[in-house]
């Protein structure tokens, strides 16, 4: 971990993960995990899919569909960065 990261708990379809993250960007993880979740949840309780695995790759799928449709709307380019950033971490 990084001096100035500290490890913080978030929960996503009832689980809890820990993740080391800067401090300055800790609000942009907190808020990336309850989107994440809000869109698992989305689809655990559409009954359409099983299981927290399929339930992952489905909100990945509808969140980078997003991205994209975003992306080719204009998308500021800054807040692209601070995704890519926060997938590096």
């Amino acid at each position: 971990m990084k001096p100035d990261a500290s490890a913080i708990t978030v929960s996503i379809l009832g689980k809890e993960f820990m993740v080391a993250c800067a401090d300055d960007e800790r609000p942009g993880l907190i808020a990336a995990a309850k989107y994440l979740d809000g869109k698992m949840k989305e689809i655990h309780d559409s009954g359409r899919v099983l299981g927290t695995e399929r339930c992952a790759v489905m909100a990945a799928l509808n969140i980078a569909h997003e991205l994209l449709q975003h992306q080719t709307d204009g998308f500021p380019q800054e807040i692209g960065n601070r995704i890519k950033a926060l997938q590096t971490k």
